[in-house]
């Protein structure tokens, strides 16, 4: 498929109703969108296959739904730091936010540099992608030892008391999911969770309200990553 196919097939799905629903409904405010949800890109993604000089071309196109299209086209193994530095400085809302970074970012070799480097950043949508790779590498790196994950609760507790709703709720998203890859990394999870509810702040305590509600059941699904390990 050609780029001007892909253009005519994301504009024959054009809803104004749409774009005006998902900003009430959800949030995502986004410019020059033409209202496409997530499920009909996901076909012509799987149509298409990857593709990185048309994801490239997608992107640039200033399409919002256009780039989306780009995080679900572009190969992880090819993606390189200046590109990784100027999509995310494009990122406006938490779904393109959150498409790039679970999608792409999480699965590439740049995973743990960024999340180290963007959860210090201080823009909104900068700073959760860091942490949505956080709570995306955690699912997408099934062979990880422990030891890679300790260090990320600092990174949690040092961000917890911030008071914006995308940052604060992918700071508890990555907290949570560290806690669901194995039973001692569940333990350090909630002992963190209980550390972060000592503090002051109102996105502090709900960080580790909303944490501890889950990490805490009795049925909670773990991962048992690494399964070598924990699946003998």
């Amino acid at each position: 498929m050609t780029y001007n196919k892909i253009i005519e097939r994301l504009y024959s799905l054009k809803d104004t109703d749409k774009v005006i629903f998902k900003e009430q409904k959800f949030g995502v405010i986004s410019i020059n969108s033409l209202g496409i949800y997530h499920k009909d890109l996901k076909i012509i993604a799987k149509d298409i296959g990857k593709n990185n000089e048309l994801a490239l071309q997608l992107f640039d196109s200033g399409i919002y739904e256009a780039r989306l299209l780009c995080s679900k086209m572009y190969n992880p193994k090819d993606i390189t730091v200046p590109l990784m530095e100027k999509w995310v400085k494009t990122f406006e809302n938490w779904e393109i936010c959150d498409s790039f970074c679970m999608g792409l970012f999480s699965k590439s070799e740049f995973a743990i540099p960024k999340i180290i480097e963007w959860t210090e950043r201080v823009p909104e949508f900068e700073k959760r992608a860091g942490f949505t790779i956080l709570a995306s590498y955690c699912m997408a790196n099934k062979t990880g030892e422990n030891e890679l994950f300790e260090p990320f609760f600092q990174i949690i507790k040092r961000e917890a008391n911030d008071e914006r709703q995308y940052v604060k709720k992918a700071v508890n998203w990555a907290l949570r999911n560290i806690g669901k890859r194995n039973i001692d990394l569940n333990k350090r999870a909630i002992n963190t969770a209980q550390e972060i509810l000592m503090f002051n702040s109102k996105s502090a305590q709900w960080i580790a309200k909303n944490a501890l509600s889950e990490l805490k059941k009795e049925n909670i699904r773990m991962s048992d990553y690494p399964r070598s390990i924990y699946r003998k």
